[in-house]
């Protein structure tokens, strides 16, 4: 009969505050805790086979596990960086070949909770179990724990290399020197820094030590080890932490203070497990759900939402705020792990998908923690580093780097009100909105009204032409930030304002068509300079001007086009730039990159603009990147030539998480919210093979509602059910509200297109919807394919009174007489050649 036995590390970060007294128990008699239940896999669960060369990550409010899927990882407790290059080796009893442990890492079980890696050898399984506590007290980080199945006894020791490294950009001591402190048959390590007012210890019980270099041998790096003798007929069903904790001060940096809080965490241990897998319990249960016949899309979806949570971080040292910070990755031998620290614009294009399934407190908190670090004028943080209280942080370029924080604390603020109703929260912070809106509106130095990037980036931090003068990204939102302020001083009671932004948006929009419409109307500029001239590089930045809805480009079709081809579009998101500029590169940061971010940019302009089919294939590749790299987050960036993320994309992005949900709630769904009017806007646009769908949990003022969305024929059907009187609506034509119920007209005949990523390595192969054009008896299709290839769409009929007919393809015989498949043969040609598909009726 095989044995089991699991260990366990814990990850502490000790305040100023003394350390909680010991119950007389030493470091060495922490009590093995008997194997406690983990819990049913939940709903939400990734399962797959683990690919040594990819990351993962462990987050949460005080610390994080980030390494790669061999589990081999990093731990921090906010801001210290306490160890690295964590890995496993066993030796076995009459086994004469030692094991290097990862090398046997076989598959990877992410759930919001936790995160395990099993290791699965002839002689043994082992399971590396990941989680950050959530509700932890003070000095809880982050916590694994393994769990081993054996044949024979074996020694298993843990190899890590000590940091003490504190994040980015605070100065750090030298390497740490450790002590081994004994206590009865085991012991603990203190890593002592040069002063002695900063240390951390560790501990894990029966342990000893392993390579602990004398201070008479030659100066040399070597690991720190911790050596388990683990026996399977002996030593079962038993829990063996390791322990460890950091002190700040000389009066907790002691061996007997280190080792009373030890104890405290090894007491609380069970408690942290159980309390963090309740929280994501509760967290799937009470925010936005969708249930499509989409299965992948459901849990694309709600693996967004948590991916969002597991990035809310605590200041230090205080943890009396929280905030998003942008995104973790391992910090390899460097102290930035990732972008794990506090981004302005970052969270505030976030919070659109906060604000939608409806986490208000999160919302507030964040807006709160940039309104009390605004600068003087009413300039919003870029950069708020973790450790930017022990640097002088302001004297650095960071803080107020981009000009952009402004217009988008405008617009989240404006966004959180229509959804929550929340007033108050608007009055009360009214002198920041009045400092963010004064400054935005009195720095335009030639005169066109329109804010402009002297005050910090628009979006590009580099530009091979030289930096702009003024982006049409900055433009466009400062368009939509005037609108949002009018929102939010006529909820306030600020008429008079409320005008004077009408008319300033209004003066915007006319302002970018005279300045930034190219010649010819195909495109607009990416940038205006002083002198008035422009750079007429193609770029996907005019697509923010359809973010909020407030507000479109007078001519965007010639740009929609070529977005949706393979010009801008690849298989696996959105380049940013066109390959035809010069300096077009699709491995740099700025000129040539796929960005989630910019794919969700794009796939709500083209729902608003009646690009569906398009917006529906750009919605299912964010969609799809869940599982691409880091289960259950979305990078940052990827190669805009192959599907590959870059080496150094932050593999737990923010904002590529919140491009999920935004494109899926404000595109697909089309919802618009006006909680003071209680009236919810409901525009949907389900793919032709949908013939339902639901969204539990929409928030609405300071409940919520439910809506199902049903096909009756040329009808679709939303009902809602609320305890609240909230009316639907929506842009439809000829949409109806009565008896509870809205229906919404459906055109005659929809068209659908398949979707999934490529293959990892792969070009950019698939088909390309360019335009799709509605008449009163026809829907003409523009496509793009590899020339000889021959391509699949789906026809659906909603009313059985029309008889389609195609031209330039071949309905098939097969499927329902609703839904039948159609055949695109493309003529050949080299690379993608185009065709038009046409359906009458």
């Amino acid at each position: 009969m095989m044995k089991f036995w699991a260990f366990v590390l814990l990850l502490s970060f000790a305040g100023p505050a003394t350390a909680q007294q010991s119950d007389g128990r030493s470091a060495a008699e922490l009590h093995s805790l008997q194997e406690f239940p983990a819990g049913q896999p939940g709903p939400l669960r990734i399962l797959e086979d683990a690919m040594v060369a990819k990351p993962f990550t462990v987050t949460g409010p005080r610390g994080a596990l980030l390494g790669q899927q061999d589990g081999s990882f990093e731990a921090w407790v906010f801001p210290w960086k306490i160890l690295s290059h964590m890995r496993i080796t066993a030796e076995m009893k009459d086994y004469t070949v030692p094991i290097d442990v990862n090398e046997q890492a076989a598959s990877m079980d992410v759930q919001p909770g936790h995160t395990t890696i099993t290791f699965s050898h002839a002689n043994f399984t082992v399971r590396e179990v990941l989680f950050a506590p959530q509700s932890a007290p003070d000095g809880a980080g982050a916590l694994a724990y393994y769990q081993i199945q054996a044949v024979r006894p074996m020694t298993l020791t843990f190899s890590f290399t000590p940091e003490m490294q504190r994040m980015w950009p605070a100065l750090s001591d030298d390497r740490p020197s450790p002590e081994w402190v004994k206590e009865g048959q085991s012991g603990f390590y203190i890593l002592h820094l040069n002063f002695p007012d900063h240390a951390a210890a560790l501990a894990m019980p029966t342990a000893q030590y392993g390579i602990l270099a004398p201070y008479q041998e030659r100066p040399k790096n070597y690991p720190l080890q911790f050596v388990i003798h683990f026996d399977p007929a002996t030593d079962r069903d038993k829990l063996y932490p390791l322990l460890i904790t950091t002190a700040d001060t000389a009066a907790t940096a002691t061996a007997s203070a280190l080792a009373a809080r030890l104890q405290t965490l090894d007491r609380d241990f069970q408690k942290l497990y159980s309390d963090t897998q309740n929280h994501f319990r509760r967290f799937s249960s009470e925010r936005m759900s969708i249930e499509t016949p989409d299965e992948k899309l459901n849990q694309a979806f709600a693996w967004a939402e948590v991916a969002i949570d597991q990035l809310r971080v605590q200041t230090t040292p205080s943890h009396d705020e929280t905030a998003l910070v942008a995104g973790f990755y391992n910090s390899g031998d460097s102290a930035r792990p990732g972008f794990g620290w506090y981004f302005g614009r970052d969270a505030l294009w976030t919070l659109y998908a906060v604000n939608s399934y409806g986490d208000y407190q999160l919302a507030k908190d964040e807006l709160n923690f940039l309104i009390k670090r605004q600068s003087p004028e009413g300039k919003m943080i870029h950069e708020w580093a973790q450790t930017a209280d022990l640097v002088d942080w302001k004297s650095l370029p960071y803080a107020y780097a981009s000009a952009d924080a402004n217009p988008l604390f405008l617009m989240a603020s404006e966004d959180y009100l229509k959804i929550s109703g929340d007033t108050q929260f608007i009055q009360a912070n009214w002198d920041a909105i009045q400092k963010t809106w004064t400054f935005e509106t009195s720095h335009d130095s030639d005169g066109d009204g329109i804010y402009e990037n002297t005050e910090g980036s628009g979006w590009v931090e580099s530009w091979p032409p030289g930096m702009p003068h003024q982006e049409i990204y900055l433009a466009v939102l400062d368009q939509q930030a005037s609108t949002a302020m009018a929102g939010l001083a006529r909820a306030t009671g600020h008429a008079e304002l409320a005008q004077q932004a009408e008319s300033r948006a209004a003066r915007i929009g006319a302002a970018i068509e005279k300045e930034y419409l190219l010649p010819g109307g195909g495109f607009y500029a990416f940038s205006r300079n002083a002198d008035g001239s422009t750079d007429p590089s193609p770029t996907i930045f005019p697509a923010v001007a359809s973010w909020d809805g407030s507000y479109k480009l007078q001519h965007p079709q010639p740009m929609l086009d070529r977005w949706a081809a393979q010009e801008f579009s690849t298989d696996w998101g959105t380049r940013d730039l066109s390959p035809t500029v010069p300096f077009f590169d699709p491995i740099s940061y700025h000129q040539g990159t796929v960005w989630p971010l910019y794919t969700g940019w794009i796939a709500v302009s083209e729902y608003r603009n009646g690009r569906s089919l398009s917006g529906y294939a750009h919605l299912m590749q964010n969609a799809g990147l869940t599982w691409a790299q880091d289960p259950g987050a979305v990078t940052e960036l990827l190669s805009g030539q192959f599907f590959a993320p870059l080496g150094r994309s932050t593999s737990h992005q923010l904002w590529s998480s919140a491009m999920v949900i935004s494109p899926v709630i404000r595109g697909l769904f089309g919802l618009e919210w006006d909680a003071a009017g209680k009236k919810l806007m409901v525009t949907p646009s389900l793919p032709a093979e949908w013939d339902q769908a639901k969204l539990h949990h929409v928030p609405f003022a300071s409940g919520d509602l439910d809506l199902e969305m049903t096909r009756d024929g040329a009808m679709l059907v939303v009902r809602r059910s609320s305890a609240q009187p909230v009316a639907l609506a929506s842009l439809t034509p000829g949409a109806k509200w009565a008896a509870n119920e809205l229906r919404i007209p459906l055109p005659a005949v929809e068209a659908g297109v398949s979707h999934g990523l490529p293959e990892a390595g792969s070009t950019t192969q698939q088909m390309k919807v360019l335009d799709q054009q509605y008449s009163a008896n026809s829907l003409t299709l523009r496509l793009a394919a590899l020339g000889g290839s021959q391509q699949t769409i789906m026809l659906r009929v909603n009313d059985m009174r029309a008889k389609p007919r195609v031209e330039g393809a071949q309905i098939q015989q097969t499927g329902s007489s609703s839904l039948r498949p159609v055949q695109v043969d493309f003529g050949a040609g080299e690379g993608y050649v185009e065709k038009t598909v046409k359906f009458t009726w």
